[in-house]
Formats: structure tokens, C-alpha cells, sequence
């Protein structure tokens, strides 16, 4: 789960991690009583939305000017001027594709005197089951590109769970952004504030980018994204009411209601799955004979009538899915459910797609018989290869 910058550092806030002053915008009419909480004369006027290159993005709508969804503000007249130019309108970035976000929520935050950037974050290594850091001079910039770019501008360390973080990791960080002195020290409180706040939380990755230098010799983390581990949530209750609904796809919000794994994509055929390895291959295989998945979905091993068709109905909600394939292997999963499930779904929300069933497993003769005798027109399938081929050449007929 993901939450908004000015959430995280509310988290973080809890941990002593230094952050700059804000306050958040949810309507127009906030902006004056907002800006007068700040200092001032500078103003930053911050996009909420969960995406990355906010400051490089755009606004669809040409009367919101050609600026991007983090912008300057040099009193509180232009911060009134700005939230009501950006909020509401929706914003393109490199992470959220050519449809955008609609952004219903800014955050102003006083004007910060940079004199260098930085980049750090942690995240779950799954190679050593260990919280690793990344650590940066290049700060302000994409961590991919400088990836790409310049790798050895790169640091990285894992913490060991049974001791935490030691003095030496801070250390380790100071070094890596070439700091010395008091600044050094800082390095090191932060490491320490960062990896509690982390572990505390369940996260599951921390960024802070840019963290910066101020021009009076302070550490500031100047930007923050924090995902958490969804697993986990039902230990953070605190942390779930931060959840934003409208950030997210409503398929993806429909099928976590149901306990189903379902992750929304950009193409036209829909896939109900049971097992997280076989939907993979199931994409997959869809791929290869030239179509694209519409999503991601797993039933589970033991799915019943109705979270079949719990799945069916969030499958033909999607107005890009042209076509259906159901693909079951019967283990604790029997496909007579499936099958019963997928006629329950049809005779409610209807079929005006192509359907293919490749049921094979427990109850297998049982599921095709009920699919057979239910007069749906639906195809039936031998294996994978021939359900994949089935499905890609009837959606190209449509």
C-alpha cells in the first residue's frame, strides 16, 4: 500500500527524522490559511498524487499553464494562485502514462535553501532477507538513470536483523555522500531514525529524494515515498486509514474485497487463474501467440461459487477486455466450482465477449459436463497452448 508524500513525513516525523515544515491543501479555500502557517517569503506547492516526476509532469488542461505539478511559490497570493491551477486538474507524469491522475490533494511546504542533494532509501533485499540501503550523491534525479548512467555513484549495504543499525552503517553513509563533521553525525542519527521508522512499520520501501544540505548545515529529508507491506497492515491500523482509494484502480480495490490477487493491465484479454505460477504463465503464453493480458488474476486454491464469480464480474467490468480465458488446474481448486462459478457470473452481468475454458485436475470431467449443459457459447480447450491460441484468434475476429 502507498500513501501520500505529506503522510509519509508525518510518519517519519514520529521518528525524529527531520522534514521541512507543511501543511496539506485538500480544497481551494485552504490555500490562504495554509500559507499563513508558514514562514515564508518561499512557498513550494506540491501535486499528491502516487506516481514519480511531479515536477516534471504536466497538466492535461492548457489553462493550468505550462508549469508542472510542483511548483514555486514567492507569497501567499501565487500559493492561492497555484492551488487553484492545480487542484482538481489532472496530471501527466512519466509514471502514471498518458491518462494521468486527477490530483485532489497538495501539500505546501516552505521554501528549503539547497546546497547539495542527495538520494537514500531502504528496501527488503529478498536475495539476503535483509533491509538494504541505497545511497547516492546524485540526488534529485531518477535512481534508475543513474543506475544506468553512472553505477559506481552508487552505494549500497544490508543491515543484519539480529543487531540493527550500528554505528558503522552511519558511518557507511557518511562516506558515501562524501560528509564529514557534524554532518557526519547527522548521517549517522538518520541512518538510525530511517531503519526504525522501517522495520517499525513494515515497510516495504523507503525513499527519500532529494535529502538535502541546507545552506545553515542541516540534514532535511526534502521528499518522501513510503509503500508498506500489505501483509502487514492488520498490525498498523493507523497506517491503513491512510489508505487514499481514489489513488488506485477500482478493479484492483473490488478484488481485495474478495481476497482475490488482481492487478490491472493495458491489454485485451482477461485471465481467470488459479495459482499465482500458472497465471504467470498463462500472461505469458498470451504474449506469445500476439495479444496482451488484461490483468493479473488469482482465484486461489480454494475459491469458492462465489469468489469465482466475484472474479468473472471484475473481468467484464473492464471496458478494454475483449476477450475471456478462464484457466483452471484442479488441485484443491476443483473445476466443477470454477465452472459453476463462471455460469452464475454469465447469467448475471451477461457475455458479449469471446469466453475460452481450459479446465483440467479434480473434477474435471464434472466441470466440463456442467460448462457443456449450460448452453453458453463458450469454447472449450484441450491444454494452455491450445486456450492461448483459442482466445488470441477469437479476439482478433472481433
Amino acid at each position: 500500500m502507498n500513501i501520500h508524500e505529506y503522510q509519509a513525513k508525518a510518519v517519519l516525523k514520529e521518528f525524529g527524522v527531520p522534514i521541512s515544515r507543511g501543511v496539506p491543501i485538500l480544497e481551494k479555500s485552504a490555500a490562504r490559511s495554509a500559507a499563513a502557517e508558514l514562514p515564508g517569503p518561499l512557498f513550494v506547492v506540491k501535486s499528491q498524487i502516487h506516481a514519480g516526476g511531479r515536477g516534471k509532469g504536466r497538466f492535461k488542461e492548457t489553462e493550468a499553464g505550462p508549469q508542472g505539478g510542483v511548483r514555486l511559490a514567492k507569497s501567499p497570493e501565487e500559493v492561492e494562485l497555484f492551488v487553484g491551477q492545480m487542484l482538481g486538474r489532472t496530471l501527466v507524469t512519466v509514471q502514471t502514462g498518458p491518462s494521468g491522475k486527477q490530483v485532489n490533494r497538495l501539500y505546501l511546504e516552505e521554501g528549503s535553501d539547497i546546497a547539495k542533494e542527495f538520494y537514500i532509501s531502504l528496501l527488503v533485499d529478498r536475495s539476503t532477507s535483509r533491509v538494504s540501503f541505497v545511497v547516492s550523491t546524485e540526488g534529485g534525479m531518477d535512481i534508475e538513470e543513474v543506475a544506468h548512467k553512472t553505477p559506481d555513484k552508487i552505494v549500497t549495504f544490508s543491515v543484519d536483523p539480529a543487531t540493527g543499525v550500528l554505528p558503522h552503517h552511519g558511518r557507511r553513509v557518511a562516506q558515501a555522500l562524501g560528509l564529514d563533521g557534524d554532518l557526519a553525525k547527522q548521517a549517522g542519527k538518520l541512518t538510525a531514525q530511517l531503519y526504525e521508522a522501517f522495520v517499525a512499520k513494515d515497510m516495504a520501501m523507503l525513499e527519500i529524494n532529494p535529502l538535502i544540505v541546507s545552506a545553515d548545515g542541516r540534514l532535511i529529508c526534502l521528499d518522501a515515498k513510503i509503500s508498506f507491506d500489505s501483509n502487514s497492515l492488520f498490525r498498523h491500523p493507523e497506517i491503513f486509514a491512510l489508505r487514499d482509494e481514489s489513488e488506485e484502480d477500482a478493479k484492483e480495490i473490488e478484488a481485495s474485497k474478495h481476497d482475490l490477487s488482481y492487478i490491472s493491465l493495458d491489454g485485451e484479454i482477461g485471465c481467470m487463474v488459479n495459482g499465482a505460477g500458472l497465471a504467470m504463465a498463462t500472461m505469458d503464453i498470451i504474449k506469445l501467440y500476439g495479444a496482451q493480458p488484461a490483468n493479473f488474476l488469482d482465484v486461489g486454491g480454494g475459491a469458492t461459487k462465489e469468489k469465482v464469480t466475484e472474479a468473472f464480474k471484475i473481468i467484464t467490468s473492464d471496458p478494454q477486455v475483449k476477450g475471456i480465458l478462464v484457466n483452471i488446474f484442479g488441485g484443491i481448486m476443483k473445476c466443477d466450482v470454477i465452472a459453476e462459478g463462471v455460469i452464475a457470473a454469465v447469467k448475471d452481468v451477461g457475455l458479449t465477449v469471446p469466453l475460452v475454458v481450459r479446465l483440467e485436475g479434480t473434477n474435471v470431467a464434472l466441470g466440463k459436463k456442467i460448462i457443456a449443459a449450460s448452453g453458453l457459447n463458450v469454447i472449450p480447450a484441450d491444454d494452455l497452448d491450445d486456450a492461448a491460441q483459442k482466445i488470441v484468434a477469437a479476439v482478433k475476429k472481433v
